[in-house]
């Protein structure tokens, strides 16, 4: 199915504009328009077929007939339906377009490790929307199901997933910037899926169960470069002959210029209520947990985000040491990604100097120097204003990380309200654990280097520099690695001398982190 439904997806995507008129004369030309992206051949061989029926046009996806046809390694047994779609011209020049879903698929073959197996079914699958050809998009569609059953069997792994009704929806407008922008939701009921695995060979047996009530999906894009993405599909299908792409290439070349930067920004969300995770350990469980994931395009100063959320968080307590309940989090925030990422300029000095009759088609030293570029561009590792909480327990940290010589330079900052009871937690756990009791002096040390906040909170500001040196509130904990000199004749005496690199690159981490002025800690409040 995973490569079933991009198939699907790619077919709805590329309906083209024809008459208004519905009759055989139209279908093929329907079916002429679908073969720049999919190629005669699929025709040929019965895979796609297009008809007028009704008023409207019923193009038809059999994936059965493409799997006969391959001429060895078949499955041993492959049974799916062929998948229909229904579209009728509209007076605007778009298209009206539905489809009944529902679909009961089940195959099985050889793997390497013995046979597999998969089925899988929607009940009642029903969709509609309008597809705009000019934009290359659906400014509108909804689609429904009653239900969904999945399973998977391997040599040492299978898996059942379940889920009840479902609903989903997208639109799409016109983008200021060229391309489309749109949002798409989807939701899902009384979603679960059990994993059981029995590898011998590692010692794995266990299953694991995860279960939501309600399952949701978000997603928004902003200036996704849809036709020019299809015209590449064009190029791809109209030159796979080797020596017909080689020749052509100058005109590979101004479409993936054109398709530039591909979209402005994606993001979307994968939201749970009520999650569980059932394990031989206990219950895992969370009243809300979330992912979610974002990304620019192709831009000279691109972003890319994740973040995980998760409140009331439960987590089984009968493995555990007593003393450890009081620090296990209730609630999670956590915020991270990169940023000053410039691909733009990769992207297009890759595209300018490739050349595919040469093997490789771009050098290994151009490959190099392009990857210095890159990093000369300071891109860096950003963690955003994260928390994880417990009770009277906060622990609150951001930060960004560079790589200048390819060796990380950062700087964190980290509050915590509640310091001293994770002192007492840990110092309750040294009764009994010789872990806890080795790290009990070490909590004690790290609070010595705390700086008191106003509202009563401890903050370290951390700084790594890429000389090596360490500094925590402006205090130098460690100083600039030993440099190396490779002259002849030298000897280590040297080395000795460099402790005072480290006296100097004390004062220039003072400087570089402010000093011990707080401005962090001002930062840090929610």
């Amino acid at each position: 199915m995973k490569r079933i439904l991009p198939v699907v997806a790619a077919l709805a995507f590329s309906v083209p504009a024809v008459a208004q008129t519905v009759d055989s004369q139209g279908a093929k030309l329907l079916s002429d328009n679908l073969a720049r992206y999919f190629g005669k051949q699929v025709f040929d061989m019965g895979v796609l077929r297009v008809s007028a029926e009704g008023g409207a046009y019923k193009i038809v996806l059999d994936i059965k007939a493409l799997v006969d046809a391959l001429p060895d390694q078949k499955p041993l047994k492959f049974d799916l339906a062929p998948y229909a779609l229904i579209v009728k011209p509209r007076s605007d020049g778009s298209w009206d377009v539905a489809s009944d879903f529902s679909q009961s698929m089940s195959f099985e073959f050889n793997g390497p490790e013995g046979p597999q197996s998969m089925q899988f079914t929607i009940k009642d699958g029903k969709g509609a929307g309008v597809y705009d050809p000019g934009l290359a998009a659906f400014t509108s569609g909804t689609s429904s199901m009653a239900g969904m059953t999945m399973t998977s069997r391997e040599a040492k792994q299978q898996a059942d997933v379940t889920a009840g009704a479902g609903t989903a929806t997208i639109a799409a407008t016109k983008s200021a910037n060229g391309g489309v922008d749109f949002t798409a939701t989807q939701k899902v009921s009384s979603f679960v899926e059990t994993i059981k695995i029995d590898d011998p060979d590692n010692g794995m047996n266990f299953p694991i169960t995860l279960r939501t009530p309600e399952l949701s999906v978000d997603a928004h894009g902003k200036g996704v470069r849809t036709k020019p993405l299809l015209d590449l599909l064009a190029f791809a299908v109209a030159n796979e002959d080797e020596a017909k792409l080689k020749a052509n290439q100058a005109e590979l070349k101004t479409l993936l210029q054109a398709a530039l930067p591909v979209w402005e920004r994606i993001d979307g969300n994968y939201g749970f209520k009520d999650f569980e995770v059932e394990s031989p350990v206990g219950k895992f469980g969370a009243k809300q947990f979330s992912t979610a994931f974002g990304m620019d395009g192709v831009s000279q100063n691109g972003k890319v985000d994740y973040a995980i959320k998760a409140s009331g968080l439960t987590i089984p307590q009968q493995t555990l040491p007593g003393w450890s309940v009081a620090l296990l989090p209730t609630d999670v925030d956590l915020n991270f990604g990169g940023a000053n990422i410039d691909l733009d300029t990769m992207a297009k000095k890759a595209i300018e100097a490739f050349d595919l009759n040469k093997n490789p088609p771009l050098s290994d030293q151009f490959g190099d120097a392009l990857v210095a570029d890159f990093l000369a561009k300071t891109p860096k590792f950003v963690l955003g204003h994260s928390t994880v909480k417990n009770g009277d327990i906060e622990v609150a940290m951001e930060g960004e990380m560079t790589f200048p010589g390819k060796k990380p330079d950062a700087t964190m900052t980290v509050d915590v309200a509640g310091y001293d009871k994770i002192v007492q937690a840990l110092q309750e756990g040294a009764k009994s654990d010789e872990q806890m009791a080795q790290a009990f002096p070490f909590a004690l040390a790290v609070k010595g280097f705390g700086k008191t906040l106003p509202d009563g909170r401890l903050e370290w500001v951390i700084n790594t520099k890429a000389d090596g040196s360490v500094t925590v509130n402006g205090a130098m904990l460690k100083g600039a690695d030993a440099v190396q000199d490779d002259s002849a004749g030298q000897d280590d005496n040297s080395n000795g001398d460099d402790g005072a690199n480290g006296t100097d690159n004390s004062t220039g981490g003072d400087d570089s982190d402010g000093g011990d002025n707080g401005g962090a800690g001002a930062k840090l409040q929610p």
